[in-house]
């Protein structure tokens, strides 16, 4: 096993395509589909670079015990290995990872620092303990910047044209109550509407339907993965131990593909806006779903929260307000939501949870990985093999049963 601590290891690109060997796989996709499925990992990665590990003096700004401690707690230890295993019975060419360790930025949150006294992991940004309290405020932006822009940059065009955006995870044997969690979880559903019926207020813009928050994935696939995976012996949890936090890839994913569905009927609708800078403004906050662009969290703030704009800029505001009223006319008076819950090329964003200890071995006493099974493991492998025959199934027959 590679050393596991070695957080100098590169981290270029940060959101990076791994190619895999795809020539023996035994449930491979139809050729047309395999340009259209994602498979990415974002909490196995292990690199820390140097900058937000030390000060200028070579002093360490998080205790060395202590981040290993964090590290090993964090990492989604094995979720790589299972990625590739189902990217290459899958018959596609790689899956991607995010390189840089989840305890220095998890991607899988929205942008920002924790504060201190936050417990719920649901709740947490970005930058969490312990780089939460030790960076400063341009580290936290480099790191942002340098980083989380980037890996959404290339996240934003790996997703283009997918069907299905499977992202793989893995979690600790047991709960914290002791009891031991399911060897699999199909996770799927955000926690607000499981909570509420409807998507967290002030997050994504109102204009999306809540409707689409019941979940992120096709219900057919769902079951159809699961059946597989019990049917093989898997023991399959179901948004179990935990929801989708809303600042999740999954999450964002699907407000995301929405409203490129929609500004794609709007535009076949009113093509002489195409070119129009208020709408193109409003697009532009519509499909800001990583929170990431401030021009586009005012426009969010005039239009819902009523702040008021500086003299330059309240034309362009005003301008942008009116094409949002007809936006979201145009959404409430045509089928479009309808259109799009039935469609066969609706996309699918599912979380695949593993058990660690089917895919790593753990020293009883310090908690630290002793060792990472290898590609031949054939407790990877199979649940690999179950959830591409799945895919598959889904795809060459019950997702045309559906059309």
């Amino acid at each position: 096993m590679r050393d596991a601590f070695d957080f100098d290891r590169s981290v270029e690109p940060p959101y990076e395509f791994v190619p895999v060997d795809c020539a023996g796989a035994l449930h491979p996709v139809p050729a047309e589909f395999r340009d259209k499925i994602l498979v990415d990992t974002v909490h196995d990665g292990g690199a820390i670079p140097s900058t937000f590990r030390a000060d200028g003096e070579g002093r360490p700004k998080v205790d060395p015990e202590l981040l290993r401690q964090r590290f090993t707690q964090e990492r989604d230890w094995g979720a790589s290995l299972v990625a590739s295993r189902i990217a290459a019975e899958l018959g596609i060419r790689g899956f991607h990872r995010v390189r840089l360790a989840r305890v220095l930025l998890d991607f899988n949150r929205f942008p920002g620092s924790t504060p201190p006294r936050s417990t719920d992991h649901l709740d947490r940004l970005a930058i969490n303990a312990p780089f939460n309290t030790v960076l400063s405020h341009e580290e936290k932006t480099e790191l942002l910047e340098g980083y989380y822009d980037r890996v959404s940059t290339l996240l934003e065009g790996a997703l283009v044209g997918k069907l299905i955006k499977i992202g793989v995870h893995s979690y600790d044997e047991h709960n914290p109550s002791s009891t031991r969690r399911p060897d699999v979880s199909l996770i799927s559903r955000p926690r607000s509407y499981q909570e509420d019926s409807k998507m967290a207020h002030g997050i994504f813009d109102p204009m999306f339907p809540d409707a689409l928050g019941e979940s992120t994935c096709s219900r057919t696939l769902l079951h159809r993965m699961s059946l597989n995976l019990e049917r093989a012996g898997f023991r399959v949890g179901h948004n179990y131990p935990y929801l989708l936090p809303e600042g999740c890839i999954e999450v964002r994913t699907q407000v995301w593909y929405f409203f490129l569905y929609l500004k794609e009927r709007f535009l076949s609708e009113s093509p002489e806006t195409a070119l129009d800078p208020a709408y193109a403004m409003v697009w532009s906050m519509l499909l800001n779903t990583n929170l990431r662009r401030q021009e586009s969290e005012a426009l969010g703030g005039y239009l819902h929260r009523y702040h008021r704009v500086a003299p330059l800029m309240a034309e362009r505001f005003r301008s942008a307000r009116y094409a949002y009223d007809h936006i979201r006319a145009f959404l409430a008076a045509s089928s479009v939501l309808q259109d799009y819950q039935r469609s066969p090329l609706r996309p699918s964003a599912l979380v695949i949870e593993v058990r660690k200890d089917l895919l790593c071995q753990f020293d009883p006493k310090t908690g630290q990985p002793s060792r990472l099974f290898d590609e031949r493991d054939a407790k990877a492998t199979e649940i690999a093999r179950v959830i591409a025959e799945a895919i598959t199934i889904f795809l060459e027959t019950d997702r045309e049963q559906l059309k």
